[in-house]
């Protein structure tokens, strides 16, 4: 019998090393870092890869702002289809950019962005009985219909001209009940009979199979007519903003960061953290395989994103192995506690995982642009790494055992008595006061700094480009420059002029072109800006041309970004409250959240980092790692919250966190480690996205351990005192 389960444990071991090698051949093939530019397979971003840049130049009259931003908005809903990572913004007075990454051929895109008008009502005659610019708002709804049922609609609102010919059309159909054709690119996406006349501009379309359908609806119409006529001024391929040695450097801190948190992992863990090393691997090849599968848009901030993810996906391992560690104190044989380990790990791995995948829900279906995107990725990389550490790391940890790795010392660190915890209790509650001073201190001093900048002149943050927008450079050189020449030679020239170093860089395919995009420039810094260019570098001044650029992020993205946040913040809120049994064990758990969030955003304001899309990728990945912290010790006050008395409460909620200090250290240690690896080894744009992230790891591993518990239970106290329990 043991020779049969040693021989079993033999052939896992070959099978998942089987895998790792397959997928290692079907996930990385052709993505070295000198062919990462045309990986096969994956979409990559214009930092990576490059793109194509369309600029349409409004006809007729020049455009109104409130035009100008509603086109804007809804050509980036359109050109999501192509890439979440995709950006439209505008140029000079009445132009309007867009740069749509992983495309070479400008005009598989320009019939469809440019073309207003592309959606039509028509009647069953064939007849277009009004257009998309008719339509001033659509919206998605639920009303109760005359049965009592709950039934979700689409409410159109029409312009003016819309409505008499709505009114017309709807005339004629009333008749006979007949249908009004709502088409989209050529294709029917609604067809609702028309029961009565519509005169008042208002028109509702009912049916609707769920909620989804009716959002996804009105989201169509919303974008499918465009105010504003446009015409194609002029398409450029352009490549890759960023250079080879800065998609090596960065492949490289992913390899050292993958190496360290291995090292962590096996001298902590020993025989355990082998296999979680091992686990890591297939959760890094399988999330390429999957980005691949899934048409999922990969920027450098993706790559710093996985590497991130793998320091996070080893937090599962960790609260796996704590689990097992804890087994074998209370005298479990080996192949028991890893059993009843991974079982009683299990709550918090999942409440945690869902809790971050609900947000991550939220924030794709509401969000826009570059935090759609990054929801995406989220999400994939949430449902990989549970996967990972309750199927792959659970098979190669039995597999380990049963071929012989059986020895108790090669799970623990020695054997421990069963009361050690209790003994060595560190009194959380107690010392709250201090926490919660410690806590408002630092972000009352972060906010003052930034009201000090903001009374300066400065701000309050250092907006990037993509929040403020700036001058757009247009310079054609005398010869063809590389990347890596551009980024040593030129950038230092004209961050010599804007004081400034957030600048980014274009080439346009095929010629000698190269877009700056910089902060606002004077006309005085224009023409210092031309001086230089021409002294240095003989460049023809009649060939450098700059026009003012917009924010790549619009109002209505922020608002956007802003609400998903809110809504996924209830969300989780409600999900931890149904989960716990406890709205208190929610609300600490979005306080902390809050908290969270305000240090790093004092940060922010305080090291003067730039505020661009990193930013939002950056607060929303805070908000993942820390919630699973939080949900780790409240899923250990959930199970020693027995029938206790109220003054036993202040001892559990320091016995749950010093029983979850390892996992809270260890998991912290190593996402630390992974991040400042980035830091060390990334350019510009990654030490922007990995600093934040540093401080915002401690600051989560603190909220965590010395805010959230004490916090639950000074709401429990004020309950009990007001009778409430």
């Amino acid at each position: 019998m043991g020779n049969m389960t040693k021989k079993k444990g033999i052939l896992v071991f070959i099978l998942v090393l089987f895998l790792i090698g397959g997928l290692s051949y079907i996930a990385l093939v052709g993505i070295g870092p000198e062919q990462l530019g045309s990986a096969k397979g994956i979409k990559l971003g214009l930092d990576l890869a490059g793109g194509v840049s369309i600029t349409y130049e409004v006809t007729g009259e020049t455009p109104s702002e409130e035009d100008m931003r509603d086109t804007i908005y809804k050509l980036q809903k359109r050109v999501e289809n192509y890439s979440t990572e995709a950006q439209v913004y505008q140029e000079g007075t009445d132009r309007i950019n867009i740069e749509i990454p992983g495309i070479s051929d400008a005009n598989t895109v320009l019939e469809e962005l440019g073309k207003p008008g592309s959606l039509v009502f028509m009647d069953s005659s064939g007849n277009v009985v009004m257009t998309g610019t008719d339509v001033k708002n659509a919206q998605a709804g639920v009303i109760t219909n005359q049965m009592g049922n709950n039934e979700y609609v689409v409410s159109l609102t029409l312009n003016e001209e819309g409505t008499e010919k709505f009114a017309k059309a709807t005339a004629q159909a009333a008749k006979t009940r007949d249908i009004i054709y709502i088409i989209y690119d050529d294709e029917i996406i609604s067809a609702p009979a028309v029961n009565d006349v519509i005169t008042g501009g208002e028109a509702s379309i009912s049916g609707m199979s769920s909620a989804q359908a009716a959002e996804t609806l009105a989201s169509t119409i919303r974008i499918g007519g465009l105010r504003l006529e446009l015409e194609e001024l002029r398409s450029n391929v352009v490549g890759a903003q960023l250079g080879q040695e800065a998609i090596k450097t960065s492949i490289q801190a992913g390899i050292a960061g993958f190496i360290i948190i291995a090292l962590i992992m096996c001298l902590v863990y020993l025989v355990p953290g082998l296999a979680a090393s091992i686990a890591l691997i297939f959760y890094v090849l399988l999330t390429f395989l999957l980005i691949k599968a899934f048409e999922l848009t990969l920027t450098l901030q993706g790559i710093a994103g996985i590497i991130l993810s793998v320091g996070m996906a080893v937090d599962a391992n960790v609260i796996i192995f704590a689990r097992i560690r804890e087994e074998l104190k209370e005298g479990k044989a080996v192949g028991s506690a890893i059993k009843i380990g991974f079982q009683k790990a299990l709550s918090a791995i999942v409440d945690g995982n869902i809790t971050t995948l609900i947000a991550a829900a939220v924030l794709g279906f509401k969000a826009t642009g570059s935090v759609k995107g990054f929801a995406q990725t989220l999400a994939l990389g949430i449902v990989v790494s549970m996967f990972t550490a309750l199927v792959i790391t659970r098979l190669i940890l039995n597999a380990m055992y049963a071929i012989g790795l059986k020895n108790e010392k090669l799970y623990s660190l020695g054997k421990e008595r069963k009361d050690i915890l209790v003994s060595k209790k560190i009194s959380f509650v107690k010392r709250k006061n201090l926490f919660f001073l410690l806590s408002i201190l630092l972000i009352a001093s972060g906010f003052l700094f930034m009201g000090m900048n903001q009374s300066r002149g400065k701000g309050l943050l250092e907006y990037s480009l993509e929040f403020k927008g700036g001058t757009s450079t247009n310079i054609t050189f005398q010869e063809d420059m590389s990347i890596e020449e551009i980024d040593s030679l030129v950038i230092p020239v004209v961050q010599e002029v804007t004081k400034d170093h957030n600048i980014q860089m274009q080439k346009v395919a095929g010629s000698k072109e190269v877009i700056f995009k910089t902060r606002n420039l004077s006309v005085e810094e224009r023409e210092e800006l031309n001086k230089k260019l021409v002294d240095e570098f003989k460049v023809d001044e009649q060939l450098i041309t700059a026009e003012n650029i917009s924010s790549a992020i619009s109002g209505e993205m922020r608002n956007d970004a802003v609400i998903a946040v809110f809504i996924a913040g209830v969300c989780m809120l409600l999900y931890i409250w149904f989960r716990f049994k406890d709205i208190r064990f929610g609300a600490s758990a979005v306080f902390a959240l809050c908290h969270d969030v305000l240090i790093v955003l004092a940060f922010y304001g305080v090291s003067r980092i730039s505020v661009g899309n990193t930013f939002i990728a950056c607060m929303l990945t805070i908000v993942g790692y820390s919630i699973n912290a939080t949900i780790v010790i409240f899923d250990r006050i959930r199970e020693n919250l027995k029938e206790t008395r109220e003054e036993e409460r202040m001892d559990v909620v320091d016995s749950s966190i010093t029983q979850t200090l390892s996992r809270s250290i260890w998991t912290s240690l190593t996402t630390f480690a992974a991040v400042t690896v980035l830091y060390i080894f990334g350019v510009p744009s990654i030490k922007e996205f990995a600093a934040p992230l540093m401080v915002g790891i401690l600051c989560g591993a603190y909220s965590s351990v010395c805010i959230t518990g004490p916090l639950w239970y000074i709401m429990g106290k004020n309950r009990i005192k007001n009778g409430k329990e």
